[in-house]
C-alpha cells in the first residue's frame, strides 16, 4: 500500500489508462503546460508529449465537439473542464452528441469518452462556480455518472470510466484534491454502478456520495456516543444506481436519510426517495429524510454558505427525526 493524494489518484489512472492504450488522450484547459489547474495531470506532457496532453482554448463546446468526433473515430479521449458550470458551455456536445450517438447511428458508432472535473461547492466561489450537476446529467439516458469520495474510489472508478465504450461523467472534487488515502501499489479497478457501504450499522441508513458524505460519517461518531447505529452507504456511482443495496440496507435498518450536495427539486435523492417507497415501502418504519442545499443560488457570504450548504448537524437531526427521538 501507499498514501496518495486525491489528485495524485487521478494523475495515476490517467497515467496507467494511457500507457496501455495509445488511443487514450487528455484534454482541456490548462492540463499541460500548468499540469492541470489542480495539478491532477502532473508529469504526464513530460511523460506523453503535446500530441497526447493537449492545451485547449477556453471553449468548452469547441473541444467537446473535438471529443466526439475523435471518440467515434476509434480514440478514447478524457477531457477536463476546469469546473462542471463549465461544462455548460459545451452541454450540447455531452447531452445531444455523446449520449446519442450509439442510439443515433443504430450501434455503427460508440462514444468512449471521460468528461471529467470538480463538482458542486469549493468554499466562497459564489453561484456560477459552485453547483452540482450530477442528477442533470444521470437524468440523460446514455450518460453513466460517477462521483468518487476519496483517492481509493477515484483511481479505481476512473480506469473504469476510462475503459468503458460509453461516455462517462467523473465528476470530482476541488476540496478533495489535498485529501490522502492508502491505495493498493498494484492496478485495481472499481465496477461501474456498485455502491460501498461505508459504514456498517443497524439502526438508520444514511445514502450520500461525493465529498458531502464527510459530514455523514462526522454525524456516525456523535451518533454512536448515544448508542444510535448508523449505516453509510456510498453510491460512488449516480448512473447506473446501485438501488439493490439501498433497498437490502433498508430492509435491515427501516429507516432512510439521504445527504445530498444539490438543489433538492429533481435532485439524486428524489430519485433514491420514489425506488425506496415503491419497493420497500413496507419495510419503512418512518418517512424518508433528505438533506440538501437551500433551494437557492450559493450565496458568496461565508455565514449564508454556512447555512446553505448540508452539515452534520443536518444529519444528526434527519436521524433523531426518523427514530422520533426529540
Amino acid at each position: 500500500m501507499k498514501t496518495v493524494q486525491f489528485r495524485e489518484a487521478i494523475c495515476e489512472a490517467m497515467s496507467e489508462e494511457m500507457r496501455r492504450d495509445e488511443s487514450i488522450y487528455l484534454m482541456g484547459e490548462e492540463v499541460a503546460e500548468y499540469n492541470g489547474a489542480y495539478k491532477a495531470s502532473k508529469g504526464m506532457l513530460d511523460e506523453f508529449g503535446a500530441k497526447r496532453v493537449i492545451d485547449t482554448p477556453i471553449a468548452e463546446l469547441g473541444f467537446g465537439g473535438i471529443a466526439v468526433g475523435s471518440a467515434m473515430n476509434g480514440n478514447r479521449p478524457i477531457v477536463e473542464y476546469m469546473t462542471f458550470n463549465f461544462s455548460l458551455v459545451g452541454i450540447d456536445q455531452i447531452i445531444n452528441n455523446a449520449a446519442k450517438i450509439r442510439q443515433m447511428s443504430g450501434g455503427q458508432f460508440n462514444c468512449p469518452i471521460v468528461f471529467r472535473g470538480p463538482t458542486a461547492s469549493a468554499g466562497q466561489l459564489a453561484a456560477t462556480h459552485s453547483q452540482a450537476f450530477e442528477s442533470w446529467f444521470a437524468n440523460c439516458p446514455g450518460l453513466k455518472v460517477i462521483v468518487p469520495s476519496n483517492p481509493y474510489d477515484a483511481k479505481g472508478l476512473l480506469k473504469a470510466a476510462i475503459r468503458d465504450d460509453d461516455p462517462v461523467i467523473f465528476m470530482e472534487s476541488e476540496q478533495m484534491y489535498g485529501d490522502k488515502m492508502e491505495i493498493p501499489e498494484g492496478e485495481y479497478i472499481i465496477p461501474i454502478g456498485v455502491a460501498d457501504i461505508k459504514r456498517e450499522g443497524t439502526d438508520v441508513t444514511v445514502v450520500s456520495f461525493g465529498k458531502i458524505i464527510k459530514e455523514a460519517y462526522k454525524a456516525a461518531e456523535e451518533l454512536a456516543k448515544d448508542g444510535i447505529s448508523i449505516e453509510i452507504i456510498d453510491l460512488r456511482t449516480v448512473r447506473p444506481m446501485d438501488h439493490n443495496a439501498i433497498l437490502k440496507s433498508v430492509k435491515k435498518t427501516n429507516r432512510l436519510v439521504i445527504l445530498e450536495e444539490a438543489w433538492p427539486f429533481g435532485s439524486v435523492s428524489s430519485e433514491i426517495t420514489f425506488r425506496v417507497q415503491d419497493e420497500a415501502f413496507d419495510y419503512l418504519d418512518a418517512p424518508i429524510k433528505r438533506i440538501t442545499t437551500a433551494d437557492t443560488p450559493a450565496p458568496y457570504s461565508p455565514v449564508l454558505l454556512e447555512e446553505w450548504l448540508p452539515n452534520a448537524n443536518d444529519v444528526i437531526k434527519a436521524v433523531k427525526d426518523v427514530l422520533y427521538i426529540k
